[in-house]
């Protein structure tokens, strides 16, 4: 280090003066080092900042792929199905080939099918009985069709209601899943009583669905899937098949009342 004297012309005293170099490249030094540990850590900082963004970007478009992959297959399942669905029906119930009028053309199928099924399990119960009972059934032909009526009718003399209950004027079930309805009518023919008992249902605010109808000699079988309609005021299946009961009790009347 270099350095040099000068006297004091005063005192004549030496006064002795650093190299103004030096001291300036020790705090450039300093500061430089500060610099470089200033601009370390935002570089550190970016760093993992981008390599979260790349990892988050990279499982977004992993799960995107999968929910593609998860969704293609499904429906190339649902499409299969459908095929196989379309398959079984006969051509005169899919009007296009749409998801909605394949699964529209099989509820209607379902539905023929059960009545064609409940006339022929109460032809084959006519002539069972036919033969072993020489002619005197125990039972309508569709009384087993019923699991648990709320309103079991008189067929006759050996099974009837009580005394002191009145006798139901026809089997009625009904069962109740929301707002959904499923019921079966068994009763005698009466002049006029599908067109009537379809307009009273429709006055309470059950809009009918599906009907199936399926008589045998002097007995008629009364399928029917019911929408209890918002504002309806019958919402337990009691109270449903208690209004059908009151509706055929109507029919009867006039009946009645015609006949005399």
């Amino acid at each position: 280090m270099e350095a040099f004297l000068s006297y004091n012309t005063v005192t004549s005293t030496p006064i002795h003066h650093a190299d103004p170099s030096a001291d300036s490249s020790f705090l450039f030094h300093n500061n430089a080092g500060d610099a470089e540990g200033g601009l370390a850590a935002p570089i550190a900082r970016s760093t993992r900042r981008r390599q979260r963004t790349r990892k988050n970007t990279e499982e977004a478009e992993n799960q995107r792929m999968t929910h593609i992959a998860v969704e293609r297959n499904r429906r190339r399942q649902m499409n299969e199905h459908l095929a196989v669905l379309r398959s079984l029906m006969p051509e005169c119930y899919i009007q296009r080939g749409d998801q909605a009028s394949i699964v529209g053309g099989a509820i209607d199928f379902v539905k023929e099918l059960e009545q064609l099924l409940q006339s022929l399990e109460a032809q084959k119960r006519t002539l069972q009985h036919a033969a072993t009972d020489h002619g005197v059934l125990n039972s309508p032909p569709f009384a087993h069709f019923f699991a648990s009526p709320q309103y079991t009718w008189c067929h006759n003399t050996h099974n009837c209601t009580p005394e002191n209950q009145i006798p139901a004027l026809a089997d009625i079930e009904v069962t109740l899943i929301e707002t959904h309805a499923n019921i079966r009518i068994l009763s005698p023919k009466r002049p006029g009583q599908l067109f009537k008992m379809v307009a009273s249902l429709r006055s309470l605010m059950l809009t009918i669905l599906h009907l199936n109808v399926t008589s045998l000699n002097s007995m008629v079988l009364y399928s029917l899937s019911l929408k209890v309609e918002e504002g309806c005021n019958l919402s337990t299946v009691d109270d449903i098949a208690a209004a059908i009961h009151s509706i055929l009790s109507m029919i009867e009347a006039e009946v009645i009342l015609v006949a005399h």
